[in-house]
């Protein structure tokens, strides 16, 4: 009778659980599975049994449910299987599924539901649509409150894993505008550098940052939209060349074919300063605003347990020009557009874990010779293996692995750059208070340095974010880089420690500290350095 009447009204429960908080759930989420696969009741494990051991509640069974002598009859025609689309009701001391959530205010029109078939109890198989009966499960769909829907434009780069290692003690709820959710920010903060240009002479300032930003994400059932924008103003005291006047703009979506195939796409424009400590940065004068705009499509389709992707993008990276001392120097002989197209193959062993395979390859394309003459253009392969852990578990996000890539050059004067690469986003939540992530990235980077056909870099990071009370949390990372010139001795190590505190006054705002120290290391001759930042602010957020 309790299973009876939690099934009649657990679709009173609604679309609350759309902006529900993650730490307001269990930390320990119940183990997840394909919402669309029937499940058949284990009648031993619910204390059911047929035949001659029937007997009423209260009369003891004239023989032992767990008598060997017992000769347990097969299941007929009538027995309670759930059909195509439909599963089992959940009964209690069940303890193969959670418990259901709590109820929650609002309504969801569930329709009609679908008839069980005859002689089969109707109390025993769920009739709601599959999609209805998503909304009950943990996490429930769309699974987070700021709507992450759109992440496979390039997996390594899901925002999901970063969601579950910036626990907060409470979550932005946006502004509700019809159908979609604005998420407003507005980050302010003062700052002290110790080394303004990044190099052996520190020089020291301070500075003023303003960081606004945006996200007006869909609220549908199916398919999804997002439009991002945000911006960066700095405004040093002593040196204003080292002024940041940035901003990116980007609008992602999400096709639904079916529940097995959809089709995302993203256009993006990023515009930033040249960093001083960039291979081909320059120590003096004004630095290169560059400029990156970039399309991507993904087309996703499952197959039960394997799911294939095939993936595209271009990309055009401008540079523009520099002053220094008078003198006009013209960057687009380092101007190039990069073409890729990768396919992915994965195997699902369950939702949180699974394997996968890849292939990509890219071109590179200059339309111009650099100063030495020589056409910078170069095709390469990408071959990965690695583990995905899924995007919605609460202990354990993202994915890691490890491959073999290469960039030739089509000048025969440039040496190819190849090697093992790793890649790697991935969040660990040992407990409710404490997540670790660790991050690596690997990439073969342009230069214009004679003799060189490219730099490989890896990365490799590990972040630790604590709470320390409940509205104070503490945060420790160290990431380390390192860069090989092919065709050259020339090698660069770079090492940075960030630690920092955030106190929460409220939903809406925040105060932070953050201190970042950084050790570059080069065998080049007066191009190591040191330094530090320190940065103290507010964060104002909806």
């Amino acid at each position: 009778m309790l299973a009876t009447a939690a099934a009649s009204v657990m679709p009173c429960a609604g679309p609350a659980w759309a902006q529900r908080s993650d730490t307001a759930a269990p930390f320990a989420a119940a183990r997840s599975r394909a919402a669309d696969a029937p499940r058949v009741i284990n009648r031993a494990a619910v204390g059911e049994t047929f035949g001659d051991t029937s007997a009423a509640p209260d009369v003891p069974s004239p023989i032992p449910a767990d008598d060997p002598s017992e000769t347990r009859p097969e299941a007929d025609d009538l027995d309670p299987q759930p059909a195509t689309g439909q599963r089992a009701v959940r009964r209690d001391g069940d303890l193969s599924e959670p418990e259901p959530p709590q109820l929650r205010d609002g309504i969801v029109d569930v329709g009609e539901p679908q008839a069980a078939v005859d002689g089969v109890d109707p109390t025993s198989i769920d009739t709601r649509p599959v999609e209805d009966a998503r909304l009950f499960e943990n996490p429930p769909a769309p699974e987070d409150p700021l709507l992450f829907q759109i992440e496979e434009l390039e997996p390594i780069l899901d925002r999901r894993p970063q969601r579950l290692f910036r626990f907060e003690p409470y979550d932005p709820i946006g502004i509700k505008a019809g159908s979609f959710v604005l998420f407003p920010e507005l980050e302010t903060s003062g700052a002290f550098f110790s080394n303004v240009f990044r190099g052996p002479g520190a020089r020291s300032d301070v500075a003023l940052d303003i960081r606004p930003s945006a996200r007006l994400v869909s609220n549908w059932a199916r398919h999804a939209l997002e439009f991002r924008a945000n911006g960066i103003a700095t405004y040093f005291n002593e040196f204003p060349s080292e002024d940041d006047r940035a901003y990116t703009i980007e609008a992602r979506g999400r096709l639904d074919f079916s529940r097995r195939t959809n089709l995302q796409g993203g256009l993006s424009r990023d515009v930033a300063q040249e960093s001083r400590s960039a291979p081909d940065g320059r120590a003096a004068g004004t630095r290169a605003d560059v400029t990156t705009d970039r399309a991507t499509a993904t087309l996703n389709h499952r197959l039960n347990r394997l799911s294939l992707q095939l993936r595209g993008s271009v990309t055009d990276i401008a540079f523009g020009s520099t002053t220094d001392s008078g003198v006009v120097t013209d960057n687009r002989a380092r101007d190039y557009r990069t073409t890729e197209q990768a396919v992915r193959a994965t195997w699902e062993f369950k939702p949180t874990l699974s394997t996968f395979a890849e292939v990509a390859i890219n071109q590179r394309d200059y339309e111009r010779l650099d100063g030495a003459g020589i056409d910078r253009s170069s095709t390469g392969e990408r071959y990965r293996v690695g583990l995905a852990f899924g995007s919605t578990g609460q202990i354990v996000r993202g994915e890691t692995s490890i491959g073999y890539g290469i960039q030739r050059p089509s000048s025969a004067l440039l040496p190819d750059v190849s090697g093992v690469i790793l890649d790697s986003n991935v969040v660990w939540r040992p407990n409710a208070i404490t997540s670790v992530a660790f991050n690596a990235r690997s990439d073969f980077g342009e230069t214009q340095t004679v003799g060189v056909g490219g730099i490989k870099s890896q990365a490799l990071g590990v972040d630790l974010r604590h709470e320390l009370r409940r509205y104070l949390i503490g945060t420790a990372g160290v990431t380390t880089t390192w860069s090989d010139y092919e065709g050259s001795t020339l090698a660069e190590t770079e090492t940075r420690f960030v630690t920092g505190l955030e106190y929460f006054l409220s939903r809406e705002a925040i105060v932070f500290g953050r201190y970042t120290h950084t050790d570059f290391d080069s065998n080049a001759a007066s191009a190591s350095y040191t330094a530090d930042e320190v940065r103290v602010g507010m964060r104002i957020r909806r």
